[in-house]
């Protein structure tokens, strides 16, 4: 009888992702750069965020932003018209970005420049949970009109997140979004998550996050 040979894919992919992470951590530490990585699903805000938040940090920091996409450069043209160099990943259907795409694209930006890089991954609350792109700093991003049940369909993105921004907060008079059960949820999950409510159309609580988003940054150089 043959025997079967089976080949883990997975395993070898995340391996392989996870050895390139850590090159890229070790290259950003050399360059005294902090890397935040961005999540959410579709719509939920994410370079809204990221442009509200370089409104408040570039006169205190260098930054620059990797856009991840499957096809458009929409998100790249807001970023660069803000003043601000942006990179295009486009996956062509991929549905996250990975530490080698990652990569490729640092290297079209000259890292003495910068203090913050800003990634926004793609779309999508179940893949880019998975891998590991080398980041300082995992942001996920939920909207209020999302609901708060996606904690319990996506528990792994909730538990991978340093941080949980809760956005759309404008939305919560027309919702029935229960704010107190998502925390809840979210601390039994993940204890050490930072949770922080938002609105990028009101600016309520961005000043909070974009501070705090200030000192690790602070933190992280001084320890260097």
């Amino acid at each position: 009888m043959c025997e079967i040979k089976i080949i883990d894919i997975k395993q070898n992919i995340l391996s392989e992702n996870k050895d390139q992470a850590n090159i890229i951590r070790q290259n950003l530490a050399l360059k005294n750069i902090f890397m935040v990585n961005v999540m959410a699903s579709p719509g939920a805000g994410k370079t809204s965020l990221i442009i509200e938040t370089i409104k408040r940090l570039k006169d205190k920091l260098r930054i620059a932003v990797v856009e991840g996409d499957i096809e458009s450069v929409v998100d790249s043209e807001k970023i660069i018209a803000q003043g601000i160099p942006a990179v295009q990943i486009r996956t062509g259907g991929a549905c996250h970005l990975d530490a080698p795409m990652v990569s490729a694209a640092m290297d079209q930006l000259n890292l003495d420049l910068y203090d913050l890089l800003f990634i926004e991954n793609i779309g999508n609350l179940v893949c880019p949970a998975e891998f590991d792109i080398g980041s300082d700093l995992q942001v996920m991003l939920l909207s209020i009109p999302e609901g708060d049940d996606k904690i319990l369909k996506y528990p792994l993105m909730f538990s991978v997140c340093d941080v949980l921004l809760v956005n759309k907060t404008d939305y919560l008079f027309m919702s029935d979004f229960n704010r107190e059960l998502l925390h809840r949820r979210a601390k039994e999950l993940n204890p050490g998550i930072k949770i922080f409510d938002i609105s990028c159309k009101t600016g309520e609580g961005v000043n909070d996050w974009s501070n705090w988003l200030m000192k690790k940054i602070e933190s992280k150089l001084t320890s260097l």
